[in-house]
C-alpha cells in the first residue's frame, strides 16, 4: 500500500480486520513480522516510535486530567528538556491554530469531548511529524459533534499539509474525510481508491455489501451490485423485472428505504432494498406486505469478483 504524501488517507473495515494493528505498526507501537514501513523513502522499520516522524492521537484522547490544556500539549517538549518559556509558547500558538486559546488553562475534566479533541491533535502536532495517526479520534463523540469535527480534521489537514492516516469502521466517516480509501478484512486489503470509485465501483463482493447502499444479486452470469437509489421499482401488475414483496417501509426523511424481499422465482431467494425519493415515494406509495416488480438498467449493474 502506498499513501501520497500530503493526503488524508482511512483505513476502514469491520472490527478486528487489521486496521489498528496497521496504524500501530506505523506509528512503532507494534512490533512488524514481515514487510517494511517507509516515510519519504526512509525504512522506519524497527526505529523507536520517537524517531519516526509520526505523531499518534488516540480515540480516548488520552489527556493528562491534572495538567492544563497548555501544559498538556507541551508535555513531550518538556521530556525533551525544552526551556519552559519556549514550551509554553509553541504550546500557545498550537491551541490558537485549533482555536483553543482561550482556554489555554482549563484542565480536560473542565472541557467538552470537541474541545478535548482539539488538545489532542496540537499535543500531537508540536512534535512537527511529517504523517499524523489517527485512531478512530471521533468515536467519542455524540453524532451531532462528530460530524463538525471531522470538517475540522479536514480543514486542519489542508491547512498543515501533513499526511493523515485515520483508523474508522465509519464508512460515512471515510467517505467524507478520504482523499484515499483503504477497505480491509481480516488483514487483508481488498480495495484502494477514492471514496467515488470504491462507492461507485466495488471491486467485489464484501466491499458492495460493507459500504452499503449496494445490492448484491446473484445471476446466472454471476453477482452483480446495484445501488438501492439506481433500483426501479414498480406495481406487480407490470411485467418485466423481478417479482419482490416489501417487508420493511422506513421514512427517513428526505428519502423513504424499503427493504424487499426477492421472491422464490428470482435466483435464489434474497432480500434487497431500494432508496425512493421522499416526494417519488409520496406520489405512488407501497406498503409492507405489497408485491412489486424490480429492475434495474444495465448500466446501473457492476459485474462483482469474489472477496479475498
Amino acid at each position: 500500500m502506498r499513501i501520497a504524501s500530503g493526503s488524508y488517507c482511512c483505513l476502514l473495515g469491520p472490527s478486528g480486520c487489521g486496521k489498528s494493528t496497521t496504524l500501530r505498526m506505523i506509528a512503532g507501537h507494534e512490533s512488524v513480522t514481515s514487510g517494511d514501513i517507509l516515510l519519504d523513502n526512509r525504512n522506519i522499520t524497527n526505529l523507536p516510535a520517537a524517531a519516526r516522524g509520526t505523531a499518534m492521537m488516540f480515540q480516548s484522547f488520552a489527556l493528562f486530567p491534572h495538567l492544563s490544556a497548555t501544559d498538556n500539549v507541551a508535555f513531550s517538549l518538556k521530556m525533551k528538556g525544552i526551556g519552559k518559556a519556549e514550551r509554553q509558547k509553541r504550546a500557545h500558538d498550537l491551541l490558537e491554530r485549533v482555536a483553543m486559546g482561550h482556554l489555554a488553562e482549563r484542565k480536560p475534566g473542565e472541557l467538552s469531548g470537541g474541545q478535548q479533541q482539539r488538545v489532542a491533535l496540537a499535543r500531537a502536532l508540536i512534535t512537527e511529524p511529517r504523517v499524523l495517526l489517527l485512531d478512530e479520534p471521533l468515536s467519542a463523540l455524540d453524532p451531532f459533534l462528530r460530524i463538525q469535527m471531522r470538517a475540522e480534521l479536514r480543514r486542519w489537514q489542508k491547512e498543515l499539509g501533513l499526511t493523515f492516516v485515520h483508523v474508522t469502521h465509519s464508512q460515512e466517516e471515510a467517505m467524507a474525510l478520504a482523499d484515499t480509501m483503504v477497505v480491509m478484512n481480516h488483514g487483508v486489503i481488498e480495495q484502494v481508491d477514492s471514496p467515488h470509485e470504491i462507492y461507485n465501483h466495488p471491486a467485489n463482493k464484501f466491499v458492495a455489501r460493507f459500504m452499503g447502499g449496494h445490492n448484491v444479486i446473484d445471476t446466472p452470469a454471476g453477482p452483480i451490485a446495484v445501488r438501492n437509489d439506481h433500483m426501479r421499482i414498480a406495481p406487480a401488475s407490470n411485467s418485466g423485472g423481478l417479482a419482490a414483496a416489501i417487508t420493511d417501509v422506513e421514512y427517513q426523511g428526505t428519502y423513504v428505504l424499503l427493504g424487499l424481499a426477492l421472491e422464490a422465482a428470482a435466483p435464489g431467494r434474497q432480500n434487497v432494498s431500494v432508496l425512493l425519493g421522499e416526494a417519488a415515494f409520496l406520489a405512488s406509495p407501497y406498503a409492507q406486505g405489497e408485491t412489486v416488480r424490480l429492475s434495474w438498467a444495465d448500466a446501473d449493474a457492476r459485474a462483482l469478483a469474489v472477496a479475498h
